[in-house]
């Protein structure tokens, strides 16, 4: 970790939840954090944001204390990071445009000072990072320095060069969180309608 580009705050994102808890992905983007701290940085908050994806598939609400936010807190608690950070949790997204959307409109970014002196560390995994990156541009005009990667081990599908493709296409010109949220819906019913 280079001394000029430590995360002042770290924003965690989901990667699923089931029954029976955090998918092995979910797993991987906590120890990533933990990892990070571990190697020396300090940041002063660290967010973790999911709720639970699966709402678009029907499935049921889950309990607040089984979101997928929660469950990471609960994780990274375990393991100590809470006698570092201010630790906090954001449940209610489905997205990850939900969770960027999310995360501005708690105010769980507000005076952190972030900027390429202070950027804001994403923690994710390397192939969802440049899909991040441009949505942390749209929502929270975070762009370049400002955010730093911190990837966690996993490889990555393939479906996922298709969605960074949709988004930059889908979201072209939009920057107003309710368009942004009307435009995901729109291109997810496509989705589901085959077109």
């Amino acid at each position: 970790m280079a001394a000029d580009r430590v995360a002042v705050a770290l924003l965690v994102l989901g990667n699923g939840v089931t029954p029976a808890g955090l998918t092995p992905g979910s797993l991987a983007r906590v120890r990533a954090a933990i990892d990070y701290v571990a190697a020396g940085a300090r940041p002063r908050r660290v967010i973790f944001s999911g709720g639970w994806a699966q709402a678009r598939e029907g499935a049921p609400e889950p309990p607040p204390d089984c979101r997928e936010a929660a469950l990471m807190v609960a994780a990274a608690r375990d393991a100590g990071l809470d006698r570092v950070a201010e630790l906090s949790a954001e449940c209610r997204s489905r997205s990850t445009l939900e969770n960027l959307l999310h995360v501005a409109a708690d105010g769980l970014l507000d005076g952190l000072g972030l900027g390429p002196a202070r950027p804001l560390g994403v923690v994710t995994h390397a192939w969802h990072l440049p899909r991040v990156r441009f949505l942390a541009g749209k929502v929270l005009g975070l762009r370049g320095r400002s955010l730093l990667g911190i990837p966690a081990a996993g490889s990555s599908p393939l479906y996922e060069y298709g969605v960074r493709a949709a988004s930059r296409i889908g979201f072209l010109g939009v920057r107003d969180p309710e368009a942004l949220l009307r435009r995901e819906r729109q291109m997810v019913a496509l989705l589901r309608r085959g077109v």
